[in-house]
Order: structure tokens, then sequence, then C-alpha cells
């Protein structure tokens, strides 16, 4: 830590900051990429450490190249002379996986497939020789195809004849590279919406540094069917229809052609994603990779359904035995932790504790500037875009909730890790209208985004 608190340290004094500096490490995901909020002169970026030089490498020449471009990705400010730290624009800590059961997601999910298009097409030649992964091959897909084999099928102890497996393989590969490359372009390789930031409203693309050129589909079809982001079927047809037209240009001949591979690069991510919850989760023990299971084997049986797996008998038998595997209803709903976030009105009262135990933690936000003393948001309430923009654009909002997380993160931890069934986190300020709502919506997606095995549960005792 002091090594790289030494190395964000010169990179600020590049930058032209020669002041002491907050450094605040962030929640890990599954890579080894460390990431850090830096607080200087009262402005805010992220640092990021990564041990992979080339990796570190790839991302920022990606995304200076894609900034000058016009795409939505963050701005990298200043990078070491290894590219093993770098200093990049702060995007916040509200990812679109994190909203997508809010009113206003919808739109933002619209904005994402967008503006995934517009970065998909920008030209080959501007950002080709910064990407560390040679393009999508025919050796990538098996390496993808035998992930799944090895770390999902042999983990669950499904028997299957291998020489056919892979003959089923070879034909899935083939159909994924036949497709023509006018429908190529930057594949970002883990297009999700946990890899989408919404800053000032808007998405922004992450964690695109093992991207490569290839079937642009793929990335659409990672990013729909998500096995966590509950997008219904028709839900999923209707955006991928408005994406393809995007990346046609309109044209309906084009777009029946690309739609013609969806089924294989359905089948192909599906495979890809469950070999990866397998290592994670079964493997690994990861709570949140075992979450991920049952809905991408209910994408799988969906496939079969559709006839997807038709054309690969061996792997069609191999799956359907899978999607009859008890692991397929596997649940977290007996015995994981509930935790009820409310937002309240002190006027009213504390929220009743109705799990029996008592206890848990209650913020008061009267503190922070009130939006409801001014007449264009009294009718508003925390969830309204106005009234976010207006608390955020303060700053005050953010250190709070950072210093209140810095309460409930660890006791979540811990209440999980000792099997307790209940916690309860309350805010509150005068009317229970626009900051405790605005905190409460704030902290559900905050919990959801790094505890997602909890068994959550969001109340606005006033504005419900």
């Amino acid at each position: 830590m002091k090594d790289i608190r030494s190395a964000f340290s010169v990179l600020l004094s590049r930058m032209g900051f020669n002041s002491d500096f907050i450094l605040a490490k962030l929640a890990q995901s599954g890579s080894d990429r460390c990431y850090f909020r830096i607080i200087v002169d009262e402005k805010s970026f992220i640092g990021t450490y990564v041990p992979n030089r080339l990796e570190g490498e790839c991302f920022v020449n990606l995304a200076r190249k894609f900034k000058l471009s016009g795409a939505s990705v963050p701005e990298v400010f200043e990078v070491s002379d290894d590219f093993h730290t770098y200093i990049q624009e702060d995007l916040g800590d509200i990812s679109l996986f994190s909203v997508l059961s809010m009113p206003q997601s919808d739109n933002l999910i619209k904005q994402s497939l967008q503006k995934l298009v517009k970065m998909q097409k920008i030209p080959l030649a501007i950002w080709k020789d910064a990407c560390m992964e040679k393009d999508f091959c025919h050796r990538q897909v098996m390496w993808d195809l035998n992930y799944f084999k090895y770390e999902y099928l042999k983990a669950r102890n499904v028997d299957f004849n291998e020489s056919l497996l892979e003959d089923d393989f070879e034909r899935l590969a083939d159909r994924l590279l036949s497709m023509p490359t006018r429908y190529w372009g930057f594949m970002m390789r883990d297009c999700q919406s946990r890899n989408v930031m919404i800053a000032d409203g808007h998405p922004v693309f992450i964690d695109f540094q093992a991207g490569r050129f290839g079937p642009a589909l793929y990335d659409a079809v990672s990013f729909l069917w998500q096995a966590r982001a509950g997008f219904s079927s028709d839900m999923r047809r209707e955006l991928l229809d408005e994406y393809c037209k995007e990346f046609c240009a309109g044209d309906f001949i084009l777009k029946q052609e690309m739609l013609s591979y969806l089924d294989a690069f359905v089948l192909f991510r599906t495979l890809q994603v469950l070999g990866a919850y397998g290592y994670r989760g079964l493997v690994q023990h990861r709570s949140h990779f075992l979450l991920s299971i049952p809905p991408a084997l209910a994408n799988l049986r969906e496939l079969l359904g559709a006839g997807a797996l038709d054309e690969y008998p061996e792997l069609k038998r191999s799956c359907r035995v899978l999607v009859d595997d008890p692991i397929s209803d596997f649940s977290l709903a007996h015995g994981r932790l509930r935790v009820d976030v409310y937002s309240f009105s002190y006027k009213k009262g504390y929220p009743e504790n109705l799990s029996g135990n008592g206890g848990g933690f209650m913020f008061d936000c009267r503190a922070i500037h009130n939006p409801g003393r001014y007449d264009e948001y009294k009718y508003l309430t925390g969830r309204d875009q106005e009234v976010i923009d207006f608390l955020e654009s303060r700053g005050e909002v953010r250190s709070f909730l950072k210093n209140s997380w810095a309460l409930t993160d660890p006791a979540i931890e811990r209440y999980i890790s000792r099997g307790f069934s209940h916690l309860q986190i309350g805010f509150g300020c005068t009317g229970g209208q626009h900051r405790s709502v605005y905190c409460a919506q704030q902290t559900a997606g905050h919990i959801r985004e790094i505890f997602p095995e909890v068994d959550l549960h969001i109340n606005h005792l006033e504005h419900p």
C-alpha cells in the first residue's frame, strides 16, 4: 500500500497536485486490479493499480484513443512509466446493474446499446494497435468452450463423450466464425451492466482492456443475456432488434443477416459464462457467481426449447442433463441475510423493527442541504433526477454516504459470515421525501453491487 501511495503521489505531482491526498481503496471485483478513490484539493479521481503491465497499457491506450474518437469511456489523466498505475476520471459509484430496478433504467439501457454501437464502429485503424489480444479466432472460441467443459460440465460430474462433444464444439466455432467481417468491430468481450457506470445520468463503459476485433453481436448478447440482469425474452428481442438496426444503419437485409447468427452467439456466451461461474462459484465458492448459475441455466433451458442446440447432439444431450440438475433451482433465499433499507421522516419516528432482534443502523440526513426548501423540488422525491442532480452537485452527500457505508459494509460482511438473518438500515430526514429517499436508494444499489448474495428490500415509508 505504501508503494502504491507513492506511485499515485508521483502521478498527482505530474498533474499539478502537490498537497496531501486521501487514498481510499474500493471494493475489489473478480480481477486482480485494485481501485482507489483519490481526494486531493477537493477534487476526486480514481487511481488504478494493475499487476499485469500489458493489461494496464492496453486499457490506457484504448481509453485514450476511444476518448478522442468520441466514445463513452473514462478519461485517463496520468499513467506511470511502467503502466502499473494510472489515474482516471471518477465516474462515481453507480453502475447500470445497481439501477436496473429503477424507473430510469429503460432509457439508460437503450443509451448503453447506442453508445456501444458507436464505440464498436470506430475505425479499426484507430485502435487496433492498442489491443493486447489477437482477433477473435478459432483458438479463442475453443478456449472458452473447453473452459465450459472442464470447469462446469466436469465440475457437475456430467457424463459425456468427449470426442463427440469436441466435434460439436468445432461445428459451433465454424458457425460463429462464418459471420462476415462487415458485422465485426471492437468487441469489448465482457460487455455487461456491471461494466457500465452511470455518470451525470449517462452510461460510460469500463473494463474493456481485453477487447479485440471480433463479431460485434457478441457484446450485445453479453449485455442482454447477462444472467442476473433479469431482462425478459421480449425485452431482449426488442432491444436487440434496435441494436442491429443501429449497427446496420437501418438496412433491413443486413440487419436480418446479422440476426441470423443470434442463437449461435447466445449459446456460445451462455457456455462461456457457465465456465466462469463454475470456476469462480463451484471451485472458489464465491457466492456472487453461485447466484448467477440458476439464471444462466434458465437461458440454456430457453435455448434448448428453441432448438438452438439441435445441430450439436452431444452438447445438447449434456446440456439437458445440466438444466435438470438440482443446482438449477439453487437459491440462497433460505438462510441468507435479509437487509431492509428504509427512508423515513423524523417527524413520524423510526421505522418499526419486525425482525425481533432490534439493532441496525439509523443515519440522520438532516445536516445535508435540503432541496425541499426550494419550490421547484417540493413535489419531487429523492428518486427524481432533478433532486439527484441537486444533491450530487453539492458533493456533501457523497462523503455522507461514504462514511455511512464504512459502517454498514463491514457489518453486512460479518453478519453473512456469522449466519445472521436480518439487518436494518435507515435514513431519516425531516419529511422523508428527498434526502432520505436518495440515500436509501443509493445504499440499496451499493449493497446490491457489493453483496449480491443478500436478500435486499428497500422501503420508502413516506413515498412508497
